[in-house]
């Protein structure tokens, strides 16, 4: 072998002796020394001792102070004395020397290591409680409680009010936080992003709250308007508004209850069917007319669900209600000026055409004597004419050639078989309850009457 393989192979033994003493005294060496980039609690124990270490924790404490940030670029802080903050050994750094990974010593160099021992840390729980409440961010004049979004009216629509963030800390949490970042020597805390304020549970842009806002506008971007004649009502959005409920999914919905009640508040102010009426008779009386079929009465059933169906829809119209019985006249006076007028006692009938009488007659009722055969009294709705009609009943002629169907059963008819009307013929030679007059009289009243003309009849 050569001299200068030798000499090189000398080297490399030698240089391999150096690396492993070198790599030897650092094993040994970080086995009682922090490795490179340790920071324990927030300060930096590189290559320092348990003692050392320790005994830096110790002065550190007692001039440690913590930054407190708050909200809008606030700055608070609170001290090592303000909390009562000191340091007591409990083996803590020990143990963190003896676990680091100390056989990879020569790796550590460019390392940064965080370690914690809160537990080596000492407070006076009294001082911390009180200076972390004497915070000004802590004050009931710095702290505005958050408020959700919610929906509101505006002019002519529904808006969104956006949430207000307000200022106010959770106190327990704020706490915690404040005593976790001194227990492990944090210089500083911002409460925010620590999620310290308290906040609202519903932000403008929730999901829901913007559908329920499109549901809202959609619903009461209506008006209803009901005819009646000389009267109207309208349901817009100030009523519709309140007709509003959630169902079960959250979603804006109408509430059938509320609507329920209202048609039948319309119904309570504009039926008629059945009300007294005052009447003025043919001679100039004035007389108060009950009872009878006559009027106007509203299918509450059919309305409800037809109002509703054009709410949803969206349908803005001027419209009558539905209607289960009708009358000729929607007026307030909803006997109007075409009417037949009929008086018992005076055994006369009177058929007026927007207010100019047409035909006038001598006429035969029912008889009073008879049970159940007496003409009644009220107001009554005539029904559909029929020409040549067979009058039912026993013992009764029968065959008229005009019948003018009213109350129920009831009608007002030619009788070709009789001569005599007026008087007092009805008391003896009286109807079941029809009303019979001349042939002529009728004639003109069949060709002009409506259906659901009013028919007065009184004593």
């Amino acid at each position: 072998m050569s001299t200068r393989k030798k000499i090189l192979i000398s080297l490399i033994i030698i240089l391999l002796l150096l690396a492993a003493g070198a790599y030897g005294y650092g094993v040994y060496y970080f086995t009682s020394h922090f490795l490179p980039g340790s920071m324990v609690n927030g300060f930096n124990c590189s290559y320092m001792t348990v003692e050392e270490s320790e005994k830096l924790l110790d002065e550190r404490i007692g001039a440690y102070v913590l930054a407190v940030e708050t909200r809008n670029n606030g700055q608070e802080s609170i001290s090592a004395q303000d909390a009562g903050l000191s340091y007591k050994s409990d083996g803590s750094v020990n143990q963190l020397v003896k676990e680091q990974q100390r056989f990879r010593w020569f790796l550590a160099f460019n390392q940064h290591q965080d370690y914690e021992i809160p537990s080596s840390i000492q407070y006076d729980e009294q001082k911390e409680e009180t200076a972390v409440a004497a915070l000004k961010c802590m004050q009931p004049e710095n702290s505005t409680e958050p408020s959700d979004a919610y929906i509101a009216e505006k002019d002519d629509k529904f808006i969104i009010i956006p949430e207000v963030e307000g200022a106010a800390l959770d106190p327990e949490k704020t706490r915690q936080v404040i005593l976790d970042a001194m227990l492990t020597g944090k210089v500083a805390v911002n409460l925010e992003e620590s999620g310290c304020y308290k906040k609202p549970s519903v932000y403008q842009n929730d999901e829901m709250l913007v559908k329920n806002c499109e549901q809202i506008n959609k619903l009461t971007d209506v008006v209803i308007t009901y005819d009646f004649d000389d009267r109207t009502e309208t349901v817009d959005r100030e009523t519709i508004k309140n007709w509003l409920k959630k169902d079960k999914k959250g979603n804006y919905t109408l509430d059938k209850k509320q609507v329920t009640a209202y048609v039948r508040g319309l119904s309570e102010k504009y039926d008629t069917v059945g009300n007294s009426r005052t009447f003025h008779t043919y001679d100039g009386q004035e007389i108060t007319v009950e009872g009878g079929n006559y009027g106007w009465q509203i299918d509450q059933e059919a309305e409800v669900k037809a109002l509703t169906g054009l709410i949803k829809e969206g349908k803005t119209q001027v419209r009558e209600p539905e209607y289960a019985h009708e009358g000729l006249s929607r007026k307030t006076n909803d006997i109007g000026y075409t009417y037949i007028e009929i008086s018992l006692t005076a055994q006369r009938m009177v058929y007026y055409k927007d207010g100019v009488p047409t035909a006038d007659a001598q006429i035969l009722t029912g008889n009073p004597n008879v049970p159940n055969c007496s003409t009644p009294v009220g107001c009554y709705s005539t029904g559909e004419k029929i020409s040549g009609y067979t009058v039912p009943g026993e013992d009764y002629p029968g065959s008229v050639n005009y019948w003018i169907p009213f109350g129920g059963g009831l009608g007002i008819n030619d009788a070709p078989w009789r001569t005599e009307f007026g008087g007092q013929i009805y008391d003896f030679e009286g109807t079941h309850g029809c009303i019979c007059a001349p042939a002529d009289q009728v004639q003109i009243i069949y060709s002009a009457v409506e259906k659901n003309t009013p028919v007065i009849i009184y004593g």
